[in-house]
């Protein structure tokens, strides 16, 4: 099992700390200390108002913010969680995640979904309803430009004429985001991991997904997958699913390091590959304290 965290701008307003140069390496850097993989960021350009009072988040941008962690750390993969991939440009996206890639030595994974906040794509000027299309659009165009020279394309939204881009990635894993069946069946024809997330009904209902509020729920999702991954002829033990322990997580209440070991050894036997984790936002000295405490008292008995 791989342990990874998002970095904690996981309130608003948010705390001063976090969005600073030395905030910020002094986390990546804790994290890697202790044992941690990965190091995640989410992808909210121009949330709106009303949802960030409601419970939202504030977010850096996560191909600036993995960019500066690639230059302060030297094996943690550098993960969006998630890029919603519609947002942009997918020729804008092949290049700045090939750029990362290359300058971090091959630790970069585009970790993508469509999204669910309808006012947010219309800021952006993107059609919420054609999401799904914009999205599947996009990931061909992506891999046809990390492999191809002279790649030439025609979609519906998006087109190219013997494209070229360099540099070309060695492999940049794709995971794909959402709890749906749709998302297992994209993860089953082209990606290589799939990155559901906990979701009570209320929450679902929000985002426009699937409720999946246990391990309980996440086995036969699983089960679906790993079918769907047999038919396409590929191996599903080459397929990672990111998932979490669905426990109470270091630095709150309720927090017991025995109940995670015992749910990674449960999530381990399902199929996850790599096990998330949250971690308080109140303070960088606190959110470090408990990277350390996580490290000590579940990622190295976990090894």
């Amino acid at each position: 099992m791989q342990h990874w965290t998002t970095y904690p701008l996981i309130t608003h307003p948010y705390t001063p700390d976090l969005v600073t140069g030395g905030g910020l390496a002094r986390f990546a850097q804790a994290a890697e200390t202790a044992g941690f993989s990965g190091i995640a960021f989410t992808d909210h350009p121009a949330p709106p108002h009303r949802w960030l009072t409601a419970g939202g988040h504030d977010a850096l941008d996560p191909f600036a913010a993995l960019s500066f962690v690639a230059g302060v750390t030297e094996r943690l993969r550098l993960i969006p969680n998630i890029v919603v991939l519609p947002y942009r440009n997918p020729f804008l996206v092949a290049k700045a995640a090939a750029t990362i890639d290359a300058l971090s030595g091959g630790r970069f994974v585009l970790s993508v979904a469509t999204g669910y906040l309808r006012s947010e794509y219309r800021t952006l000027g993107v059609d919420f309803d054609h999401r799904n299309e914009l999205f599947d659009e996009a990931l061909e165009a992506i891999r046809g430009t990390w492999t191809t020279d002279e790649f030439s394309f025609g979609g519906a939204h998006f087109s190219a004429d013997a494209v070229t881009a360099n540099p070309k990635p060695a492999h940049i894993p794709i995971w794909i985001g959402g709890n749906s069946a749709r998302s297992r069946e994209r993860v089953a024809r082209y990606a290589d991991g799939w990155n559901p997330f906990p979701a009570s009904q209320r929450l679902a209902q929000t985002t426009r997904t699937k409720p999946l509020e246990s391990l309980d729920d996440l086995a036969p999702m699983i089960g679906h997958l790993h079918h769907l991954v047999g038919q396409a002829g590929r191996d599903p033990a080459t397929v990672d699913v990111a998932f979490t322990t669905c426990l109470p997580g270091p630095g709150h209440a309720g927090f017991h390091p025995d109940e995670h070991l015992r749910a990674l050894e449960r999530m381990s036997g399902i199929g996850v590959t790599w096990n998330s984790i949250s971690v308080p936002g109140d303070s960088l000295g606190h959110a470090i304290e408990v990277l350390r405490q996580y490290g000590e008292e579940v990622i190295a008995p976990d090894e």
